[in-house]
Protein backbone atom coordinates (compact mmCIF):
# COMPACT_ATOMS: atom_id res chain seq x y z
CA UNK A 1 0.00 0.00 0.00
CA UNK A 2 2.80 2.45 0.97
CA UNK A 3 4.67 1.70 -2.27
CA UNK A 4 1.64 2.62 -4.44
CA UNK A 5 1.22 5.96 -2.69
CA UNK A 6 4.89 6.85 -3.13
CA UNK A 7 4.68 5.89 -6.86
CA UNK A 8 1.72 8.19 -7.44
CA UNK A 9 3.50 11.09 -5.70
CA UNK A 10 6.57 10.63 -7.96
CA UNK A 11 4.36 10.56 -11.03
CA UNK A 12 2.63 13.79 -10.03
CA UNK A 13 5.98 15.48 -9.32
CA UNK A 14 7.30 14.41 -12.75
CA UNK A 15 4.16 15.69 -14.44
CA UNK A 16 4.40 19.05 -12.59
CA UNK A 17 8.07 19.35 -13.56
CA UNK A 18 7.21 18.71 -17.20
CA UNK A 19 4.49 21.34 -17.15
CA UNK A 20 6.90 23.83 -15.52
CA UNK A 21 9.59 23.18 -18.17
CA UNK A 22 7.04 23.68 -20.98
CA UNK A 23 5.96 27.01 -19.51
CA UNK A 24 9.58 28.21 -19.17
CA UNK A 25 10.38 27.25 -22.76
CA UNK A 26 7.33 29.12 -24.04
CA UNK A 27 8.33 32.23 -22.11
CA UNK A 28 11.86 32.09 -23.52
CA UNK A 29 10.59 31.87 -27.10
CA UNK A 30 8.23 34.78 -26.55
CA UNK A 31 11.03 36.92 -25.19
CA UNK A 32 13.17 36.23 -28.27
CA UNK A 33 10.40 37.00 -30.73
CA UNK A 34 11.46 40.69 -30.94
CA UNK A 35 14.85 39.69 -32.40
CA UNK A 36 13.27 37.48 -35.09
CA UNK A 37 10.60 39.94 -36.41
CA UNK A 38 11.66 42.95 -38.45
CA UNK A 39 11.16 46.30 -36.77
CA UNK A 40 7.65 47.64 -37.08
CA UNK A 41 6.01 44.30 -37.82
CA UNK A 42 3.91 42.52 -35.31
CA UNK A 43 3.57 45.72 -33.25
CA UNK A 44 0.15 47.20 -32.55
CA UNK A 45 -0.80 50.02 -34.93
CA UNK A 46 -1.30 53.57 -33.71
CA UNK A 47 -4.55 54.24 -32.01
CA UNK A 48 -6.68 56.35 -34.36
CA UNK A 49 -7.40 59.81 -33.00
CA UNK A 50 -10.89 61.07 -32.56
CA UNK A 51 -10.53 63.52 -35.46
CA UNK A 52 -9.14 60.98 -37.95
CA UNK A 53 -11.78 58.57 -39.26
CA UNK A 54 -10.80 54.92 -39.33
CA UNK A 55 -10.94 52.68 -42.40
CA UNK A 56 -14.47 52.38 -43.73
CA UNK A 57 -15.74 55.11 -41.44
CA UNK A 58 -17.56 58.17 -42.78
CA UNK A 59 -15.75 61.50 -42.33
CA UNK A 60 -17.05 63.62 -39.54
CA UNK A 61 -19.10 66.60 -40.75
CA UNK A 62 -17.29 69.84 -39.78
CA UNK A 63 -19.16 72.14 -37.47
CA UNK A 64 -21.22 74.81 -39.24
CA UNK A 65 -19.51 78.16 -39.79
CA UNK A 66 -21.34 81.26 -38.69
CA UNK A 67 -22.66 83.31 -41.59
CA UNK A 68 -20.53 86.47 -42.09
CA UNK A 69 -22.14 89.18 -44.20
CA UNK A 70 -20.11 89.75 -47.37
CA UNK A 71 -18.51 93.19 -47.57
CA UNK A 72 -19.82 95.16 -50.52
CA UNK A 73 -17.05 96.15 -52.96
CA UNK A 74 -16.11 99.79 -52.90
CA UNK A 75 -17.43 101.66 -55.94
CA UNK A 76 -14.65 102.40 -58.39
CA UNK A 77 -14.19 106.03 -59.34
CA UNK A 78 -15.72 107.12 -62.60
CA UNK A 79 -12.91 106.91 -65.17
CA UNK A 80 -11.94 110.19 -66.77
CA UNK A 81 -11.88 109.73 -70.53
CA UNK A 82 -8.39 110.22 -71.91
CA UNK A 83 -8.06 112.41 -74.94
CA UNK A 84 -7.92 110.36 -78.07
CA UNK A 85 -5.25 110.79 -80.69
CA UNK A 86 -7.51 113.23 -82.59
CA UNK A 87 -8.54 115.26 -79.52
CA UNK A 88 -6.05 117.46 -77.62
CA UNK A 89 -6.00 117.60 -73.85
CA UNK A 90 -7.86 120.93 -74.01
CA UNK A 91 -10.90 119.14 -75.47
CA UNK A 92 -11.00 121.36 -78.57
CA UNK A 93 -9.64 120.53 -82.00
CA UNK A 94 -9.31 122.83 -85.02
CA UNK A 95 -9.53 121.57 -88.59
CA UNK A 96 -8.98 123.37 -91.86
CA UNK A 97 -11.40 123.10 -94.78
CA UNK A 98 -10.81 123.28 -98.50
CA UNK A 99 -9.36 126.37 -100.13
CA UNK A 100 -11.94 128.82 -101.44
CA UNK A 101 -11.01 131.02 -104.39
CA UNK A 102 -12.55 134.18 -105.78
CA UNK A 103 -10.80 136.61 -108.19
CA UNK A 104 -7.28 135.56 -107.15
CA UNK A 105 -8.21 135.67 -103.46
CA UNK A 106 -7.79 132.67 -101.16
CA UNK A 107 -9.47 131.66 -97.91
CA UNK A 108 -10.20 128.58 -95.82
CA UNK A 109 -12.84 127.88 -93.17
CA UNK A 110 -11.50 126.86 -89.76
CA UNK A 111 -13.77 124.68 -87.64
CA UNK A 112 -13.41 124.32 -83.88
CA UNK A 113 -15.03 121.16 -82.48
CA UNK A 114 -15.54 120.30 -78.83
CA UNK A 115 -14.16 116.77 -78.95
CA UNK A 116 -14.07 116.39 -75.17
CA UNK A 117 -16.67 115.17 -72.71
CA UNK A 118 -17.31 118.54 -70.97
CA UNK A 119 -18.61 121.91 -72.19
CA UNK A 120 -15.94 124.09 -73.76
CA UNK A 121 -16.00 127.89 -73.57
CA UNK A 122 -15.03 129.85 -76.68
CA UNK A 123 -14.50 133.61 -76.68
CA UNK A 124 -12.04 135.08 -79.17
CA UNK A 125 -10.08 134.27 -82.30
CA UNK A 126 -8.19 131.25 -83.57
CA UNK A 127 -4.47 130.95 -82.92
CA UNK A 128 -2.69 130.91 -86.30
CA UNK A 129 1.05 130.73 -86.99
CA UNK A 130 2.84 130.24 -90.32
CA UNK A 131 5.67 127.68 -90.28
CA UNK A 132 8.64 127.15 -92.56
CA UNK A 133 10.11 123.99 -94.05
CA UNK A 134 11.82 122.97 -90.81
CA UNK A 135 8.94 123.98 -88.55
CA UNK A 136 10.37 127.42 -87.75
CA UNK A 137 7.95 130.29 -87.16
CA UNK A 138 7.72 132.77 -90.03
CA UNK A 139 7.13 136.52 -89.71
CA UNK A 140 3.68 136.43 -91.28
CA UNK A 141 1.30 138.89 -89.65
CA UNK A 142 -2.12 137.50 -88.61
CA UNK A 143 -4.84 140.12 -88.13
CA UNK A 144 -8.16 139.78 -86.28
CA UNK A 145 -10.18 141.26 -89.13
CA UNK A 146 -12.56 140.51 -91.95
CA UNK A 147 -11.84 140.08 -95.63
CA UNK A 148 -13.47 139.83 -99.02
CA UNK A 149 -15.06 136.56 -97.79
CA UNK A 150 -16.85 138.10 -94.80
CA UNK A 151 -16.85 140.79 -92.11
CA UNK A 152 -15.53 140.23 -88.64
CA UNK A 153 -18.28 140.78 -86.08
CA UNK A 154 -15.94 140.43 -83.11
CA UNK A 155 -15.74 137.81 -80.35
CA UNK A 156 -18.88 136.36 -78.84
CA UNK A 157 -18.83 134.03 -75.79
CA UNK A 158 -20.09 130.58 -76.72
CA UNK A 159 -20.34 127.51 -74.47
CA UNK A 160 -19.95 124.49 -76.72
CA UNK A 161 -21.51 121.21 -75.73
CA UNK A 162 -19.54 118.04 -76.58
CA UNK A 163 -19.64 117.64 -80.35
CA UNK A 164 -20.72 121.25 -81.06
CA UNK A 165 -18.75 123.50 -83.41
CA UNK A 166 -17.93 127.13 -84.22
CA UNK A 167 -16.18 128.48 -87.29
CA UNK A 168 -13.87 131.22 -88.52
CA UNK A 169 -12.72 132.45 -91.94
CA UNK A 170 -8.96 132.66 -92.54
CA UNK A 171 -8.11 134.74 -95.63
CA UNK A 172 -4.89 135.50 -97.57
CA UNK A 173 -4.49 139.26 -98.04
CA UNK A 174 -1.92 141.53 -99.66
CA UNK A 175 -1.03 145.03 -98.49
CA UNK A 176 0.41 148.00 -100.33
CA UNK A 177 3.38 147.95 -97.98
CA UNK A 178 3.99 144.28 -98.50
CA UNK A 179 7.20 143.39 -100.20
CA UNK A 180 8.30 139.97 -101.35
CA UNK A 181 5.88 137.19 -100.39
CA UNK A 182 6.87 134.67 -97.76
CA UNK A 183 6.61 130.99 -98.61
CA UNK A 184 5.22 128.81 -95.79
CA UNK A 185 4.96 125.04 -95.63
CA UNK A 186 2.34 124.69 -92.90
CA UNK A 187 -0.02 126.48 -90.54
CA UNK A 188 -0.08 125.85 -86.81
CA UNK A 189 -3.72 126.10 -85.69
CA UNK A 190 -5.38 126.06 -82.29
CA UNK A 191 -8.66 127.12 -80.70
CA UNK A 192 -6.73 129.62 -78.58
CA UNK A 193 -3.03 130.34 -77.89
CA UNK A 194 -2.97 127.88 -74.96
CA UNK A 195 -5.37 125.25 -76.29
CA UNK A 196 -2.96 122.77 -77.90
CA UNK A 197 -1.98 123.49 -81.49
CA UNK A 198 -1.93 121.13 -84.46
CA UNK A 199 0.15 121.51 -87.62
CA UNK A 200 -1.68 121.51 -90.97
CA UNK A 201 0.54 121.20 -94.06
CA UNK A 202 -0.24 123.62 -96.90
CA UNK A 203 -0.97 122.02 -100.23
CA UNK A 204 -1.08 124.01 -103.43
CA UNK A 205 1.25 126.62 -104.86
CA UNK A 206 -1.04 129.62 -104.27
CA UNK A 207 -1.63 129.32 -100.53
CA UNK A 208 2.01 128.66 -99.69
CA UNK A 209 2.91 132.25 -100.61
CA UNK A 210 1.52 134.87 -98.27
CA UNK A 211 1.79 138.48 -97.20
CA UNK A 212 -0.65 138.69 -94.28
CA UNK A 213 -3.57 136.67 -92.98
CA UNK A 214 -6.93 137.97 -91.74
CA UNK A 215 -9.20 135.92 -89.47
CA UNK A 216 -12.69 136.39 -88.10
CA UNK A 217 -13.74 135.58 -84.52
CA UNK A 218 -15.19 132.19 -83.62
CA UNK A 219 -18.90 132.18 -84.38
CA UNK A 220 -21.65 129.62 -84.66
CA UNK A 221 -22.53 131.05 -88.09
CA UNK A 222 -20.08 132.01 -90.81
CA UNK A 223 -19.75 135.78 -91.42
CA UNK A 224 -21.27 137.33 -94.51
Amino acid sequence: MGERVRGRVRSRRRASAAVLLTAVAATALTGCAGFLVPAGEGEPGPTPSASTPGPGAHPTTPPPVADVPAQAPEPSPTPTPDPTEDCPASGAVVTMGQVQTDMMRRAVVLTLTNCGSKPYRVDGYPSVQALGENGERLPVKVNPAGSFFGRDHGPEPVLLKPGATVRSVLAWVSTQEGGELIMADALELAAAPDAGARVHPLEGHDIRYMDELNMTAWRAELPE
